[in-house]
């Protein structure tokens, strides 16, 4: 019992010091933000307290056992759904989009949903299209959530005024901001709340904060007050998350609590979360939670065939029950970061999908592909900027004229990694109607009209310079050496 005593000993001598941080850090506080901090600081404290309790626990893989058939169900067909039904079932729907990240990974200051993807338009400026259409085609009122971070909150804000004249109501509210954990003390290094002076003392806890946070907004019972029942939530970079009416209605019809959208996995795919059942329990596993000798376990096609798009549908009613009922027990995800300035930190997060087990009845939805096209990468925004889609009133839909069903495999260098040096070397994004593999390396550059069929693999290695010229056509092509070619 002895090794018992000294560890419960160490965790309450750290949970100790760890209150009478937080306490020195809220009295850096203004008086009105008090109360936020407040509660930030208690939502940090229950987490850590369980990080301390469960850190020496381990998923046991021998454990996990292949989810029941019957949780998954098939996506319904739109077809055949009355205007009335259909005015109904949105009538009671709110969309929350998650807002909390940057567009730094693309070389972009500020929110990451002001980035420009396709004609002209950001990722909220789309959200907020595909909102008011459905509105004024349905005469419904779908209001629309951000759930902002402390880095994306202030200039969120100042974009919101361009949409005063949309036909959408939009909230926002505040994801927690919780410190930064010095990996050898276990405690707080920052100074003062104020993330401005020292924003690398300070993070946005992930997606898992949704649930507790958009609770304590006051919104989850404003909008039971109208008659709302429940809310669709995804990633604000999903460019496939959209309003499916005749899910909505299934799921309503059948009064599920919380529904996970899943499809296929590809290779593209393998570290995407993917749901499992764990002593009798359906939860969500992060390649972060997998043992290190079963990652390749994890990624096989094989054995997990689906994967999390992050597109959730979430009863308000049982959102705010499992909220007061203290049943919101995330997985905890514990990151660990080296800062610029040499600091080993850990944070704690928690993703939204985990939220799953804490909810009664639950289903996993098979969905089509298209439902999931993230911008991660500026290989990503290659796709949704070319003639493979077409946007229609926010909607993105893929062109009849791509005769294979997915879309095209590309992955370019790091040379294009960046939105600046992306959209210099490539004078107009190529036609990739017929496309099904490109790779990119090097200095490449790409003029206009370019045509890419087939697998087209480009490869300019050190010092090596390839320019792909106007009008160009490859199929099945693989370019490697140098290629100067200029346009007059």
């Amino acid at each position: 019992m002895a090794p018992r005593l000294r560890r419960d000993s160490f965790a309450d001598d750290v949970l100790k010091g760890l209150a009478e941080k937080n306490d020195a850090l809220l009295e850096t506080a203004l008086p009105e933000d008090k109360t936020f901090y407040t509660k930030n600081f208690e939502g940090f404290q229950s987490l850590f307290q369980r990080f301390l309790n469960e850190r020496k626990e381990e998923l046991v893989w021998d454990e996990i056992t292949p989810l029941p058939s019957s949780f998954i169900i098939k996506m319904p067909e739109q077809e055949g759904i009355s205007q009335a039904d259909a005015q109904k079932v949105l009538n009671k729907l709110v969309v929350v989009k998650l807002n909390g990240g940057l567009g730094t990974s693309m070389g972009c200051v500020g929110p990451k949903s002001a980035i420009t993807v396709r004609s002209g338009l950001t990722f909220l400026d789309i959200t907020v299209e595909q909102i008011s259409t459905m509105n004024e085609e349905y005469d419904v009122n779908i209001p629309l959530v951000l759930m902002n971070s402390f880095n994306t909150d202030e200039d969120t804000k100042n974009i919101l005024r361009k949409y005063t004249t949309a036909n959408v109501d939009i909230h926002s509210f505040n994801q927690s901001k919780y410190p930064r954990i010095n990996q050898e003390t276990l405690m707080p290094f920052a100074k003062s709340v104020d993330s401005t002076v020292e924003k690398e003392g300070w993070y946005p806890p992930g997606h898992g904060d949704l649930y507790t946070s958009l609770y304590n907004s006051g919104l989850v019972d404003e909008f039971l007050k109208q008659g709302k029942e429940y809310i669709f939530v995804s990633n604000i970079d999903n460019l496939g998350a959209t309003v499916n009416i005749a899910l909505l209605k299934g799921l309503m019809e059948e009064n599920y609590d919380y529904a996970m959208e899943l499809t296929d996995k590809t290779p593209s795919d393998v570290k995407g979360g993917t749901l499992i059942q764990y002593r009798e329990k359906i939860r969500l596993l992060e390649i972060a939670q997998v043992p290190a000798d079963h990652t390749d376990d994890f990624k096989s096609v094989k054995k997990f065939k689906l994967f999390n798009t992050n597109n959730l549908w979430m009863k308000i009613a049982s959102l705010k029950q499992v909220v007061e009922d203290k049943k919101i027990n995330l997985d905890i995800i514990v990151n660990k970061k080296t800062l610029d300035d040499g600091n080993k930190i850990i944070q704690l997060e928690t993703a939204v999908g985990s939220g799953i087990k804490c909810f009664n009845k639950t289903a996993g939805v098979h969905v089509a592909r298209d439902r999931f096209l993230p911008v991660k990468t500026t290989a990503d925004l290659l796709l949704v900027m070319s003639n493979l889609y077409t946007l229609d009133r926010g909607f993105l839909k893929m062109s009849e004229k791509r005769m294979f069903g997915t879309t095209p495999l590309v992955k370019l260098g790091r040379e294009f990694a960046k939105m600046a040096e992306f959209n210099s070397r490539i004078a107009q994004v190529p036609d990739i109607i017929d496309l099904e593999h490109l790779t990119v390396s090097g200095n490449v550059t790409f003029g206009k009209r370019v045509i890419l069929k087939g697998t087209v693999i480009i490869i300019a290695n050190h010092g090596e310079n390839i320019d792909i010229p106007t009008g160009a056509e490859l199929e099945n092509k693989i370019v490697s050496g140098n290629l100067r070619i200029r346009d007059h």
